[in-house]
């Protein structure tokens, strides 16, 4: 769920089964973004994301996928977002090279509406081409 959301700076809560995470992204340049995560009880994520959250909750189960050395971590979404799948990579460099498997699909980084702040007020459901 979306703490705050603006200036190109977005505000986070994520809980995981036995961990949850504040993290702080700024904002984009190119496809990268500078990111800092830090644990938080689990118990205050809670809180957090029934009282403080702008929006809707954005829900998704991730997975960790290694292909050829390559860590994906792939996102199946739930709920108003079901039916999407997004599978992300964490560059050392935006030029990189990386094996890309079979099932990745197309490039979308520079597509904003796949960012989980804006599928969080503008579901995948809704849009045209889902």
């Amino acid at each position: 769920g979306y703490l705050a959301r603006g200036g190109g700076c977005t505000v986070r809560v994520r809980a995981g089964e036995d961990e949850a995470w504040l993290t702080l992204k700024g904002p984009t340049t190119g496809i990268s973004r500078a990111e800092y995560e830090y644990l938080i009880p689990l118990a205050d994520a809670s809180e957090l994301l029934e009282t403080f959250c702008v929006g809707a909750i954005v829900e998704k189960t991730r997975f960790l996928v290694i292909y050829e050395g390559a860590h994906f971590e792939v996102d199946v979404f739930a709920g108003n977002n079901a039916g999407l799948v997004v599978a992300e990579i964490e560059l050392d460099d935006p030029a990189q090279q990386f094996p890309r498997p079979d099932w990745l699909g197309p490039e979308v980084s520079d597509d904003p509406r796949y960012r989980n702040s804006r599928l969080a007020q503008n579901p995948w459901s809704n849009w045209p081409d889902s």
